[in-house]
């Protein structure tokens, strides 16, 4: 294994500073950004309004399979599907919405979630120039 400084991100000599400061970027654009959305939650409807335990019985079943047997391919199979067919429910049941802000401050959070991800990027790329300088920038 090759002798590697503390200072070397994803393998490469140089950008610690970087990866740093990037990753605090990404961790802040991120926060408010969520920080911005509210998920609202509606009526589960199937075919139908408040169906959702229709939605149960393929679950129910492959329970009820798997204590009779817990070898049979059928219950989980059944299990698996109505979780499945329950997860994909919930999740197209969701409102998400982006509440209202201004464009500055909609422009701050996508730069600091985009510039912080472009520079822990860069930092995981060589430092070192083409004659062996140190470089400090990461153009392509």
């Amino acid at each position: 294994m090759e002798n590697r400084s503390f200072t070397d991100v994803g393998g490469t000599p140089g950008g610690i500073g970087e990866f740093l400061i990037g990753f605090v970027m990404c961790c802040i654009g991120g926060y408010l950004i969520s920080n911005q959305v509210s998920v609202v939650g509606s009526y589960w409807s199937f075919y139908g309004a408040n169906t959702f335990g229709v939605t149960l019985v393929p679950m129910l079943f492959g329970v009820a399979i798997l204590f009779w047997n817990g070898k049979s391919t059928i219950g989980w199979v059944l299990t698996a599907a109505g979780a499945l067919f329950i997860l994909a429910g919930v999740i197209a049941n969701m409102h998400i919405y982006f509440q209202p802000t201004t464009l500055f401050n909609t422009m701050v959070m996508l730069v600091l979630l985009v510039g912080g991800l472009g520079l822990i990027d860069c930092s995981c790329r060589s430092h070192w120039g083409l004659r062996g300088s140190y470089s400090t920038t990461c153009a392509l």
